[in-house]
């Protein structure tokens, strides 16, 4: 299998298969409207509205699995991130990202880049000793760590990176950059 054979739902119960982004470089976060790492968005944005028409796509999973940082509908989220942040790109059904119900392309991401850790700094540290709490065995575990996991896909439909929330988003952006 590869990243094209998955789909993921959208708001309006349909389905959006990522064969539709066949030859792009594609971006798929785990998002939240609540959460320290939320003015992400504005990277996201920045970065799609300078790669797009080279090529770019990003596509947005809220997630509510991690400390409930995204409540509301689907259309509050999508309000609130088109007014907060000018998204343009497509934002997905808030879904599962971990566990039974999560959505079978997070799955497949996670088999493909598992969690190779936090990185350094303060905002690495808190991660590190949140999630000791939450799940003593977190380093040993692909799953999805805390809101704004990024995956990259390059060209090919290839899982090229993981990057963690605590990733620098300039990381992210140069790492988009060399694939585009």
């Amino acid at each position: 299998m590869s990243v094209y054979d998955y789909s993921v739902p959208t708001p309006k119960n349909g389905d959006f298969s990522l064969a539709e982004f066949k030859g792009k470089v594609i971006l798929v976060v785990n998002t939240a409207t609540g959460c320290g790492f939320t003015p992400h968005y504005k990277d996201l944005e920045n970065m799609f509205e300078k790669y797009h028409d080279q090529g770019f796509e990003i596509i947005d999973v809220p997630c509510n699995q991690f400390a409930g940082q995204t409540p509301g509908t689907d259309d509050e989220i999508h309000d609130f991130c088109t007014l907060r942040y000018n998204t343009q790109f497509p934002q997905m059904k808030k879904s599962d990202v971990n566990g039974e119900n999560a959505l079978p392309l997070f799955t497949y991401l996670k088999e493909q880049k598992g969690f190779e850790g936090f990185g350094t700094g303060p905002m690495a540290i808190a991660m590190k000793t949140m999630l000791k709490k939450i799940d003593k065995d977190y380093k040993n575990n692909p799953d999805i760590k805390w809101n704004f996991t990024k995956f990259v896909i390059d060209r090919n439909g290839k899982v090229a990176a993981r990057f963690e929330p605590t990733a620098s988003m300039k990381q992210v952006d140069r790492f988009v950059a060399s694939l585009i």
